[in-house]
């Protein structure tokens, strides 16, 4: 049983390159299929009836402004705008205003908020960074500690009254602290007033933000630590460095941010950097899976317009995917017909697919549920189709390219009748119709939301690093395992799918590795949200001998990641590189 819902011709001319397919398919979904999907309802206000939207347009935002306020001066007061730099911005938007919006001319592209995940599953010896502080070993002078470079932790707040974050007078090693959660900015000042208060409630009362994770804090603290609790044993990399900290909003019924708010600490972060005339190293420990995974998705061209911007290096983890069975990949022929399998375990609520594959290839895609019943081939055209298989409904997205994107992508989401979509072995049939190139991947969501049983029965590795460490300009890292000297297993892997960009660039220490935690003490964690800030704390150190001391004025972006590459050892094993699982050359070292 299945009907087929098609958009009318006005609307197909409407959105046709100009609204990404998600964001389509999320307009054209219920209420309920919003809330039962894993995807869709990212971004949504279902109590304003009002989406969060991403947009790159062309002019300056008063230009813009003004035109939103011309062409909608009734609803004006309901569309609001956060300005980004280099003619990005994030948009609020009534519902039935989305499309009309986006007809706009000013407006070139519009995306939906995704959701990103932590990237987390002995490490500053076996990175070789202790010769870097202490000036041993290496033809550098003087010790590098990060001193007059700003190191930026993006992520799940921080315990800032944690001994490593204060200097030995007990005053804040913070510039300032951005909390998204309560919408407030507390500068360095008032977070010295409340480290001066005799008790936690009062100190609270003053500055109330807080780590209820644990993760930001973990990762501020391998970055730039400066291991007072531990007298110096589990001191970070760039340890006398000052910290900018923006804990991440979350959406009301999770514990997980949006790329929109990741793009506006990054854009609050630089600002402050250039307020304050210092360099700034940003650490990103998050990621997700939808996208082509080429790099050409509005967060990723934004971070590389911002790695290009003042004096900075942005760096990522590659996510852990790498062992999750969330990628497949392969190679159609004429003539034959390919089915990919995709385990469903009891209980699972929800589960999304895409398929990318070259615009040029024209293939059929069918859909077999486990009691045998099949659906397709779909019918190859731009809107949403609805079909029942069972007690499970699946929405389809048939897409086409867009400005920023030459590949297409046909968006299946499962999404059940009652609680739980149909467990056992779905099938995903691939029919070779006109084939050029025949490539094609296909991903499920990142980030341990699946079910311990659910993924691909035939996995690929490769091709599982999370976005946005897919961005040209930023220094994209993975994770080995120090203790035996090998490559983690969960480390997301290379390249980027279609252009064959090298990523990761290097890989750092990622497994057991101890660090802050919340309320003044240590704990170990493991994952590429580990390996990360070793990298960052290592582009501050860097930073501050090249550009605060003097000897290269230059040392930021692209050629911070030149020199880092340079710099990093091989790891046993690894006899080719470049490689999917290490990168250019290897394992960040100290010169």
């Amino acid at each position: 049983m299945h009907r087929i819902e098609k958009k009318t011709e006005k609307r197909m001319k409407e959105n046709c390159g100009k609204i990404e397919n998600i964001l389509n398919l999320a307009l054209d979904a219920t209420q309920e299929e919003r809330e039962k999907s894993l995807n869709l309802d990212v971004g949504y206000d279902v109590t304003e009836n009002r989406w969060e939207v991403i947009v790159k347009f062309f002019g300056t935002t008063e230009e813009l402004r003004q035109k939103l306020a011309e062409r909608f001066p009734k609803e004006q007061a309901r569309i609001g705008i956060y300005d980004l730099t280099n003619e990005y911005a994030i948009l609020r938007i009534p519902q039935p205003l989305v499309e009309l919006v986006a007809s706009i001319p000013e407006i070139e592209y519009m995306e939906k908020p995704k959701r990103l995940f932590f990237a987390v599953e002995n490490g500053k010896r076996s990175s070789c960074i202790n010769p870097l502080q202490t000036g041993q070993g290496t033809s550098l002078t003087g010790n590098l500690t990060g001193k007059e470079v700003l190191v930026a932790v993006i992520d799940s707040g921080i315990d800032y009254a944690h001994p490593d974050f204060c200097n030995s007078d007990g005053t804040t090693r913070i510039a300032v602290l951005w909390d998204q959660t309560l919408d407030t900015v507390y500068e360095r000042e008032t977070i010295n007033l409340a480290l001066r208060q005799e008790s936690e409630q009062e100190r609270y009362a003053i500055c109330p933000s807080r780590d209820a994770s644990g993760h930001g804090t973990h990762v501020a603290g391998i970055a730039a630590g400066n291991g007072r609790a531990s007298n110096g044993r589990y001191r970070g990399v760039a340890y006398e460095s000052e910290l900018i900290v923006v804990k991440l909003g979350v959406p009301r019924e999770t514990s997980f941010p949006k790329t929109t708010e990741l793009m506006s600490a990054v854009d609050f972060c630089i600002a402050r950097a250039r307020q304050y005339g210092k360099p700034i190293a940003l650490n990103l420990s998050f990621g997700n899976n939808y996208g082509s995974h080429s790099g050409n998705s509005l967060i990723e061209t934004y971070l590389d317009d911002m790695a290009n911007y003042w004096k900075t290096s942005i760096v990522i983890g590659s996510g852990n995917e790498g062992s999750a069975a969330v990628h497949t990949a392969g190679k159609l022929t004429l003539n034959e017909e390919q089915e990919v399998e995709i385990a469903v375990s009891a209980y699972e609520a929800s589960l999304n697919l895409q398929i990318w594959k070259n615009y040029v290839d024209e293939i059929g895609v069918s859909v077999i549920h486990p009691g045998g019943t099949a659906i397709g081939p779909l019918q190859r055209i731009q809107g949403t189709q609805r079909f029942q298989l069972g007690e499970t409904n699946l929405l389809v997205y048939y897409g086409e390219p867009s400005p920023y994107n030459p590949y297409q992508e046909i968006y299946l989401d499962f999404i059940p009748v009652g609680s739980y979509i149909d467990d056992g072995i779905w099938k995903i049939r691939l029919t070779p119709i006109r084939i050029t190139d025949g490539a094609f991947d296909m991903w499920l969501p990142a980030g341990n939301v699946l079910n311990s049983g659910t993924g691909f029965l035939n996995p690929v590795e490769e091709t599982t690093l999370t976005i946005p460490s897919t961005a040209t300009k930023v220094i994209t890292v993975g994770a080995y395992d120090a203790r035996f000297d090998q490559a983690a297993a969960f480390s997301g892997r290379g390249y980027t799918r279609a252009t064959n960009q090298v990523k990761p660039d290097l890989v750092a220490p990622g497994v057991e590795i101890m660090s802050c935690a919340p309320g003044g003490g240590y704990q170990v964690r493991t994952g590429t949200s580990m390996a990360t800030p070793f990298v960052t704390g290592s582009a501050a150190l860097l930073m501050q001998w090249g550009i605060t001391d003097g000897n290269d004025a230059y040392l930021y972006g692209e050629k911070m990641k030149a020199y880092l590459i340079r710099g990093a050892r091989r790891l046993p094993g690894f006899t080719a590189y470049p490689n999917p699982v290490l990168g250019d050359n290897g394992i960040i070292v100290s010169s």
